[in-house]
């Protein structure tokens, strides 16, 4: 049975007009272009990993470090002060630098020499992504009925498979036409351009910004309550941990599945690259791109309108459904990385993604519903923040950590080495799915809204 949305007080009722639909669209799709380039921005070089650890000299392992902890480190830490800067000031004007700053920092990659300058350029890009996912969910929340926020949430996160996407095919043929440097440059360009539309065109939507000036003891103080007011909501920490554990699989085999492919099945890719007039990495990087994107794009929808029809209906199935796809994409994803057949292997990647992106409108939202409105800035950048210090942080460095003792010290070379660690990484969601059990618990006692 639906349970009934608690009485908000009047101080916590967020001072935003009512939004007609079509401005409401034209904000959503900037946003999800946003996110869409900044996952392209980070996808890029997953398709690049081959070629670059081959000319800056970089093993597995320091390749994980690059989108794990060094990419992590601004990235989820600072999404908590600049959520502050959000909660208080204009949350378009946060998400136009935002966007300038990684976009200008990933173009930067590209004029790399070795690992320092790349490590120093990735955590430039990690510093301008973190004030967009904060930024980007409050505005959205704000300018939803509680009815459309889990799907407007679910639209905006379809720029991860669109991202990940357009970054393996414009990554693979553009390395394989001018170069990797080159491939980072074409990342970088078009968000340089979309943070001006952004901030010329989309005004902030509260009817009075708050005062003063925000800093970090105030956002360190703002956490501080936060965390006080969501001690008593259990189902957003079952929530964010289970997040983290699931992310923990996918972008551990996000950012190595290309590498698997090139590793494991290199000259049967060769062949059937040459047969549409491509190289093996851009051929990879389309077949790969269009998998991930078009398997992300049907699980995000169908993960929003569950959420959407929980929302009125029974709000445990924003847990069970995730938790069965996390389950079901287990044995999927051990005959992707056994299968002789690489196509058959690249065309199971589909059925992954539809089930491991169940999660994000459920999840999302949750996060959103928990909180009080004046709140859900920090609400969504300390979820962000267990998820990827767990999911990005770990996950990436897990698989090439482990993918590089297996290769030198057991002796099962590059090949072997990743695909028993991207085997052994896709049973840690399992984790995940116990928190998800315990939060169908929880999850109708704890809604706000």
């Amino acid at each position: 049975m639906a349970e009934a949305a608690a009485p908000m007080d009047a101080a916590e009722a967020p001072a935003v007009p009512l939004f007609d639909a079509g401005r409401r669209r034209y904000i959503l799709v900037l946003l999800l272009i946003a996110y869409t380039l900044s996952y392209l921005d980070r996808q890029v070089l997953s398709i690049l990993v081959e070629p670059v650890e081959h000319e800056l000299h970089i093993q597995d392992g320091q390749m994980g470090l690059l989108t794990g902890p060094i990419f992590v480190i601004f990235y989820t830490f600072l999404g908590i002060p600049i959520a502050r800067v959000a909660d208080a000031k204009s949350r378009p004007l946060v998400i136009a630098a935002s966007l300038t700053i990684w976009s200008a920092f990933t173009a930067l990659s590209g004029r790399a020499t070795g690992f320092l300058p790349l490590a120093l350029a990735r955590l430039g890009v990690g510093f301008g992504e973190a004030g967009c996912n904060p930024s980007a969910h409050s505005l959205i929340a704000d300018i939803s009925t509680p009815r459309q926020r889990a799907s407007g949430l679910a639209f905006y996160s379809l720029g991860i498979p669109f991202g990940t996407m357009l970054g393996s095919a414009l990554g693979g043929l553009m390395a394989d036409a001018f170069g990797w440097r080159a491939a980072f440059l074409a990342a970088g360009l078009p968000g340089l351009i979309l943070a001006v539309v952004i901030g010329l065109t989309v005004k902030e939507p509260r009817l009075k910004p708050a005062a003063g000036a925000p800093n970090l003891a105030g956002a360190l103080a703002e956490l501080v309550v936060v965390i006080r007011e969501l001690s008593h909501k259990p189902t957003f920490w079952l929530v964010a941990t289970a997040a983290g554990f699931l992310s923990f699989v996918g972008y551990g085999h996000l950012f190595f599945i290309q590498s698997f492919f090139l590793r494991n099945h290199g000259p049967e890719l060769t062949h059937l690259a040459s047969g549409f007039g491509l190289k093996a990495k851009g051929f990879l990087g389309v077949a790969t791109g269009l998998m991930i994107g078009a398997g992300g794009l049907v699980g995000t929808l169908l993960g929003g309108r569950i959420a959407d029809r929980a929302t009125v209906r029974d709000r445990r199935a924003q847990m069970t459904v995730p938790a069965i796809g996390a389950v079901l994409a287990i044995p999927v994803l051990f005959l992707i990385f056994t299968l002789k057949n690489p196509m058959i292997a690249i065309g199971l990647i589909f059925v992954t993604n539809v089930v491991g992106s169940l999660w994000y409108g459920p999840f999302y939202s949750i996060a959103q519903s928990v909180a009080t409105p004046r709140h859900r800035a920090t609400a969504a950048a300390l979820l962000l923040l267990i998820l990827n210090l767990i999911g990005l942080g770990l996950g990436p460095t897990f698989v090439g950590a482990v993918s590089e003792f297996l290769s030198t010290h057991q002796h099962l070379g590059p090949a072997e080495g990743l695909r028993w660690s991207m085997i052994i990484t896709s049973f840690v969601s399992l984790i995940g799915v116990a928190l998800l059990i315990v939060a169908r618990r929880t999850v109708r006692a704890d809604v706000l809204s």
